[in-house]
């Protein structure tokens, strides 16, 4: 796992090497290689693995998945979204540069991850269909719906089923949409496990991160703890408690778990990353 985060560093910073000069770049350098998870591409890529497929091959599709979320996460600091100063514990980039370069870097993001994925050596039906998946889930009627309910609801009380569909757009569609990709090249024929077991994974991690909100520390998270209570949102913790979102995210990995079985691949893999997800203190 950690060879293969490093090879995703690697590249990212290859894949940026060739742009203009000047803060835009560098401020997509700095939030790329901020010391993140790298969660999405590794599942792309360890799905990819579970088949015995050579991932390297895919290594630029995964690197414009994280483009994508980095994209996603430099605007979403950004003072009119959660003015946050702190980001994979460093400054977030608007803090770092200023905001139209955290603006200018994350529209660069997004634009440079589609290109990434159309520049690769793969048949252009599967460019097609790879970059279909992941703009349809960044997009508005995905990531960026939810992110548009959670603002919404940082000044509205959000029942459990209104948050459950914030988490299920913010935070699942771009988790799901990386094991749909690996699908989509290794066997479509699993495609329905991959995107649901994305879903149950997306919404565990979200509560995960709701729960590391009231338990962990800046230092632990890299980023302002405290921040959803500040900001008035309606999180599972604050609708049911500590223990009950924690059984909730244990429940969902069972469901995880079931469907990793379910399918004909080398379970192991895909079994090691999701195990450090469950464990994670950050």
């Amino acid at each position: 796992m950690k060879e293969m985060k490093e090879e995703i560093n690697q590249r990212l910073l290859e894949l940026c090497q060739p742009l203009k000069e000047g803060k835009v770049k560098d401020a997509m350098i700095y939030s790329l290689l901020a010391p993140g998870k790298r969660l999405r591409p590794m599942l792309f890529l360890t799905v990819l693995k579970s088949y015995q497929l050579d991932y390297r091959f895919y290594m630029d599709v995964a690197c414009a998945i994280e483009m994508i979320h980095t994209y996603s996460l430099i605007h979403d600091d950004l003072p009119g979204m959660d003015n946050d100063d702190l980001r994979r514990g460093r400054k977030t980039c608007h803090k770092q540069f200023d905001e139209a370069t955290a603006i200018l870097a994350g529209d660069a993001l997004l634009n440079l991850g589609v290109n990434v994925i159309l520049q690769t050596t793969l048949n252009d039906s599967l460019k097609v269909q790879l970059t279909n998946l992941l703009y349809q889930a960044s997009g508005v009627n995905g990531m960026i719906y939810g992110q548009q309910q959670d603002l919404y609801f940082e000044n509205h009380q959000a029942s459990l089923e209104e948050l459950q569909d914030i988490h299920y757009h913010k935070t699942g569609d771009l988790i799901s949409v990386s094991l749909q990709m690996a699908a989509c090249i290794a066997n479509k024929d699993d495609l329905k496990h991959w995107k649901q077991l994305g879903y149950d994974l997306g919404l565990a991690f979200q509560i995960q991160d709701d729960i590391l909100d009231v338990t962990s520390t800046t230092e632990q998270l890299g980023k302002m703890v405290g921040s959803d209570i500040e900001n008035h949102k309606s999180t599972y913790v604050t609708l049911l408690g500590i223990e009950a979102s924690q059984k909730k995210v244990d429940e969902l990995f069972e469901k995880c778990y079931e469907r990793i079985y379910a399918m004909q691949i080398n379970h192991g893999l895909i079994l090691e990353l999701l195990v450090k997800i469950l464990k994670r203190v950050s």
